[in-house]
């Protein structure tokens, strides 16, 4: 659990940013879990040929198998709209022995073994930095920016704009309410409580003493998470609302492509793509407009999806949110259900 306590000026000195890089990297994460991501899977489909011409055998090993990634790799934003170059140069700076040390950090964090890859470009961490960004920046150029970028920006920039008119309508408790189950406002105190035992071992409390807070909304997490090891103030990294609009108008390909599986097999498309999206909890409304559909549609679904015990409804405010259960969790992510619950 992290702890960050607010002093008079830290609300004031918070800021919003949307990170190219930490996108860029964190994107490599949908390839390894594609059932936690189903509106990238249409994207990741149409550069795949492109992307088989890259530096794939170092790229598929910076993200470890359960998403962590080494902290080198995402540097901190200095300014709420930096150009992925500016930040790639500032990733290629980074001193060999931290980028070093980072590696290992994360895959001691996960519990898998560092692959064949970076144990020999260990080695070398130097090496390993220019390689790194190198196979990132080739990455950017040949499958994101043309097109998926423009899109990505759109709906992380739609994510910080509605933010600021929560705090402005809410004040702080209901923005800190509304980014992440994760996190919760109280007397000044921001808790953020992360379940994986690895991040809890972490766990801290911050006094921001002036720095103020960046906030950073992603397509690809999970939930709420922090860093609060690089220079600077804290960040908290949350999950970005609308991110299942990704995947709108991408052709029937895209819609094969999320379609396609044995969940939709047991359960039918509409339910099957609702309890992919619900990997974060969310309203009726706001999951109608995300899809395109009446609320009266996805209630339907969603009231089916809650008596198999799939989903969890909680009252929030003035609204019902819906999240996966233990048991819809364990679904989508095609494991056994061992036990009652969590």
């Amino acid at each position: 659990m992290f702890t960050f306590r607010f002093g008079v000026d830290d609300l004031a000195a918070t800021w919003f940013s949307c990170s190219p890089l930490q996108e860029t990297v964190l994107s490599l994460r949908a390839r390894r879990s594609p059932t936690y991501y189903p509106e990238q899977q249409p994207w990741i489909v149409g550069w795949q040929s492109r992307y088989e011409t890259l530096d794939t055998v170092l790229l598929a090993s910076l993200a470890a198998p359960s998403g962590f990634v080494p902290d080198f790799l995402t540097p901190r934003p200095a300014v709420p709209r930096p150009e992925f170059a500016a930040e790639l140069a500032g990733m290629a700076a980074t001193p060999p022995e931290v980028a070093r040390a980072d590696v290992l950090a994360a895959y001691r964090g996960d519990g898998s073994p560092v692959p064949p890859v970076l144990a020999e470009l260990l080695d070398d961490p130097s090496r390993l930095v220019a390689r790194a960004a190198e196979a990132l920046e080739a990455y950017w150029t040949r499958c994101l920016a043309p097109a998926w970028w423009p899109r990505a920006r759109s709906v992380l920039e739609s994510d910080i704009v509605y933010r600021g008119r929560m705090l402005s309508e809410r004040g702080a408790e209901g923005l800190f309410a509304d980014l992440d189950y994760r996190l919760s406002w109280r007397s000044g105190v921001l808790t953020l409580d992360d379940e994986h035992p690895a991040t809890r071992a972490l766990g801290t409390s911050v006094d921001l003493a002036g720095r103020g807070l960046v906030l950073m909304p992603t397509l690809f997490g999970r939930g709420a998470q922090t860093d609060i090891t690089q220079v600077g103030p804290p960040l908290v990294c949350y999950p970005a609302r609308g991110k299942a609009t990704m995947a709108e108008g991408l052709g029937t390909y895209g819609r094969a492509a999320m379609a396609d599986g044995p969940l939709t097999a047991l359960i039918g498309v509409p339910r099957a793509r609702l309890l992919a999206m619900l990997e974060t909890p969310a309203s009726t409304t706001e999951l109608a407009h995300r899809l395109g559909v009446t609320p009266g549609a996805v209630s339907r679904h969603l009231t089916a999806l809650t008596a198999a015990g799939l989903l969890e409804r909680n009252r929030h405010g003035r609204s019902v949110l819906y999240g996966r259960s233990g048991l819809g969790d364990a679904l989508v992510a095609g494991v056994p259900h061992v036990t009652a619950g969590r």
